[in-house]
């Protein structure tokens, strides 16, 4: 009932929404200790939107006053959203055990999405903080992982580390891995999930790329360049042209038959070979069918200024922690203005169609 409800407030009256969003996502720092091939930042392209709200901000550390500001704005006004820690990497924010136990005080559900770089160092203190979900992302087995990250040991860091988060006694937080799909793995994913096999995972995620090609940018631009200017992303390393979409079928539908003991998710779910060719190399073509994350969710970024969804939206200023609370921010006119726009065009508007947000 309350997702009918939410679908009937999402379409027939944007200018209000009645119900809260699920996350509130920190991004927590401006500073990445990795160089991902497929990461705009890791790359050092600047001239991308992910970049510009990943890296574009002052302070690089969100000062500490200001997650409490936040944490105590959920508390009054979001007690049941999740609280992420998410961008632009977490494991290395100076305050963030200090933020995880005060949102922990506070009842606050906390979630972090992390490389996993210093899992080993902060594992006994993470599992003290409460800290409830973790989600480590992965890119193949180590060879593959370490060339695609630009470390010889991160592999070796992130495996130590989930090892010393699941020998923590007592409470600790559930472990998922998630996964890039590009074309450095492809024809490595089976082996990939071999190697977690007897671990207690919550779950293993694949994740189709997600990226924002010239045309894409320029298909969008025609129509609303004077609003919501869209700028490639995510593609100045990677080569489309060379995914093997054979090879990475016959993987997907192994790993959808297979049997381990937690889930294997796709996002989104292509078991077609020739949807898959369509995702890749017709990224034009609309296979989502609406924005979920701007009706679910906002980042905060650290000089506190707030955009919709996450780092690889557009430049939407929603308002400002210092200035505004979450509750005014989460119906905010240009937030609003930013949601009918969607609707008007269907859900998605032309750079939007290869967005995680859109599966």
């Amino acid at each position: 009932m309350n997702r009918i409800l939410k679908k009937i407030n999402k379409l027939a009256y944007p200018e209000k929404l009645f119900f809260p969003p699920e996350y509130i996502i920190l991004a927590v720092n401006n500073i990445c200790n990795l160089h991902c091939k497929m990461c705009d930042v890791g790359v050092d392209f600047k001239e991308s939107n992910f970049y510009d709200h990943m890296m574009g901000t002052h302070p690089i550390n969100m000062p500490l006053e200001l997650v409490k500001k936040v944490i105590d704005q959920m508390e009054s006004n979001f007690p049941k959203a999740k609280l992420g820690f998410a961008f632009t990497e977490p494991i290395i924010y100076p305050h963030l055990i200090e933020s995880l136990n005060y949102a922990n005080s506070k009842g606050i559900f906390t979630s972090m999405s992390t490389n996993g770089s210093k899992l080993p160092k902060l594992a006994k203190e993470l599992c003290a903080s409460g800290l409830n979900e973790l989600y480590v992302s992965l890119d193949g087995t180590p060879e593959i992982h370490n060339s695609i990250r630009g470390n010889k040991n991160s592999f070796r860091w992130a495996i130590d580390g989930i090892n010393e988060v699941l020998a923590c006694n007592g409470k600790k937080p559930s472990i998922s891995i998630q996964c890039a799909i590009t074309q450095w793995n492809i024809g490595h994913l089976v082996g990939f999930v071999e190697l977690f096999k007897i671990l207690p995972l919550k779950q293993i995620g694949f994740m189709h790329y997600t990226f924002v090609t010239d045309n894409m940018a320029k298909v969008h631009n025609d129509i609303l360049k004077g609003i919501y200017p869209a700028l490639s992303s995510n593609v100045s390393e990677l080569n489309i042209e060379q995914m093997d979409m054979k090879k990475l079928h016959e993987e997907i539908m192994q790993l959808m038959v297979a049997k381990y003991p937690f889930p294997i998710i796709f996002s989104p779910k292509i078991k077609d070979i020739e949807k898959l060719k369509e995702y890749y190399f017709q990224p034009e073509k609309k296979i989502g069918k609406t924005c979920n994350d701007v009706f679910s969710s906002i980042m905060i970024k650290s000089d506190g200024e707030v955009i919709p969804a996450h780092s690889r939206c557009y430049q939407v200023n929603a308002g400002n922690i210092y200035q505004n609370n979450l509750s005014e921010i989460w119906n905010s006119a240009p937030l609003v203005q930013f949601r009918k726009t969607l609707i008007k065009h269907g859900g998605l508007l032309p750079a939007c169609s290869r967005c995680c947000s859109a599966y």
